[in-house]
């Protein structure tokens, strides 16, 4: 017989299966004896006190073991007689796509301007070490999109749009561990996540699927207000029955490519701000209420989300124990961003904290075409940020402490940053805007959160690429674009996802909405 409970222990607890049994057999009035087996599918911290304690969803088998159960198994049939479906982007949204189109009968061809992850890699090490950026090859653009090699984040708001538990098995089925299908928070890491996408691939080209990598798409091949296919870099044109846009929110040439043809765009809110990045051992104490974080207790994370002057200020992508990278996609730009190992286990702590910008923030850009004046002003920004780095990757960087005084560092303190810092006024050079909310929002959070404001904290300029300030408007029930068939604008870059969770969902809704309109 199985149960389905629900209990509370503390960490030490928690980490030992014979101390749950005997929790289990407690909530349940039974002996011990009679527990076969548990399955713990479920846990998350309360940390809201210092009494710590930690969340177990649990299967309980009473009198019985538990059947034997098979891991997640997936099977993708040969499609390569099938029609074929186009598909821009090696993401998370193209990825997916492509994998539900083949279990959907179609054969998925996939046209990716950068990369394989073992040639990113080279890339990636040259920004570190020479400060040379590939446009097509970076951390934003290659095979997996710009969370290749990030922390793996698998949290999603995204619950009614799609099967998460499905995106997690096929994540698991190739190669993600076993515990992103039971916690609350699951991250997969930067030393895994690689060799995750890697499995994808060999699905999809064992299924009879095709991946183009150095494959720049240049120009859509539209016909009678429906789209039959796609122009690549050499000129050539590849048709195929529709055409899935997953290009990701850096793609800036794939907006204004679209705009040449006079699609309908549309500008959208987004953030810009900076880096925080604390020592971890600082964040576990502020967290877990002074105490140390000991053996039971993973790096502590936090969230904040204030209001000021009538904007959302929030921090964004929290990476315990992890570093913060160069994520720029072109020369001439800085931008940062945070990642992850799977264990957490760096000395140091980075969030993203940024300010919520609207159209109506940006009255001086409106000399350019007004759905591209977000994209003009982020642009702006991580060039700004480039040449107060002195032309270089190296990030401006200014103490925590000192920024919200509005004074300058004489000295900094050691970070993960790996290329460099160079001392900085962020507080200065940062639109005044954006500089005003932050230092607010900091005092607010400071005033909570004991110990957050520093001399040991830096801040680090910029963190812009939280989302597109650009939407591509689809049709929300064919989930075509809104003016041209055919064409199915898809993840993060079309402005409808955010993360590789919504991002992967929405790539399977895509795919099964070719499938409804034109199988």
């Amino acid at each position: 017989m199985k149960k389905e409970i629900k209990i509370t222990l503390s960490p030490a607890q928690a980490s030992d299966i014979s101390k749950i049994k005997i929790a289990v057999s407690e909530n349940l009035g039974i002996e011990i004896t009679r527990i076969k087996d548990i399955v713990v599918r479920h846990r998350s911290i309360d940390s809201r006190n210092a009494n710590i304690r930690i969340n177990l969803g649990i299967d309980v088998f009473v009198d019985e073991p538990i059947p034997i159960i098979e891991k997640p198994t997936f099977s993708y049939s040969d499609v390569s007689k099938r029609p074929s479906v186009i598909i821009i982007g090696a993401g998370p949204a193209g990825l997916f796509s492509a994998l539900r189109l083949i279990e959907l009968g179609f054969k998925p061809v996939i046209f990716e301007r950068g990369k394989t992850v073992s040639e990113r890699k080279r890339d990636i090490a040259a920004i570190h070490k020479e400060q040379i950026i590939n446009p097509d090859s970076n951390y934003g653009f290659g095979e997996g999109g710009a969370g290749t090699f990030s922390d793996g984040k698998l949290y999603t708001r995204s619950k009614k749009r799609g099967d998460v538990r499905k995106i997690l098995e096929v994540l698991n089925f190739h190669g993600a561990q076993s515990e992103i299908l039971i916690e609350a928070h699951p991250h997969i890491g930067t030393n895994i996540l690689p060799r995750v996408i890697i499995a994808i691939r060999n699905s999809i080209l064992g299924a009879g699927g095709e991946i183009h990598f150095n494959s720049l798409v240049t120009d859509l091949f539209i016909r009678d207000h429906e789209t039959k296919g796609v122009v690549l870099r050499d000129g050539s044109i590849v048709e195929g029955l529709a055409v899935i846009l997953a290009t990701g929110h850096s793609s800036r040439d794939v907006y204004r490519m679209l705009h040449k043809n006079g699609l309908i765009l549309e500008s959208k809110p987004f953030a810009v701000g900076v880096r925080v990045e604390h020592p971890q051992e600082l964040i576990d104490q502020m967290q877990y209420h002074g105490m140390k974080r000991g053996a039971y207790l993973p790096a502590a994370t936090y969230s904040f989300v204030e209001q000021v002057n009538n904007r959302g200020v929030y921090s964004f992508c929290m990476c315990p124990g992890g570093m913060i990278v160069p994520t720029a996609t072109s020369p001439g730009e800085l931008v940062l961003n945070g990642m992850s190992p799977s264990e957490r286990g760096g000395r140091f702590a980075n969030s993203g904290m940024v300010v919520e910008i609207r159209p109506d923030d940006l009255p001086s850009y409106k000399m350019y075409p007004e759905v591209f004046a977000g994209l003009r002003f982020q642009e702006d920004i991580e060039k700004l940020c480039f040449k107060m780095a002195g032309n270089s990757q190296f990030a401006p960087a200014q103490r925590l402490n000192d920024f919200v005084k509005g004074r300058r560092s004489v000295i900094l303190t050691e970070s993960s940053y790996r290329p460099g810092l160079i001392e900085s006024p962020l507080h200065e050079w940062l639109p005044t805007f954006v500089a005003t909310r932050l230092r607010e929002a900091f005092k607010i959070i400071g005033n909570k959160s004991k110990g957050y404001i520093t001399n040991e904290a830096l801040v680090l300029g910029v963190e812009s690429r939280t989302s597109s300030p650009v939407r591509i408007p689809r049709n929300m029930q064919t989930l075509e674009h809104v003016q041209i068939k055919r064409l199915f604008p898809c993840g993060e870059g079309s402005g409808y996802a955010g993360g590789i969770m919504s991002s992967a969902i929405d790539g399977e809704r895509v795919a099964d909405a070719i499938s409804t309109l034109y199988k």
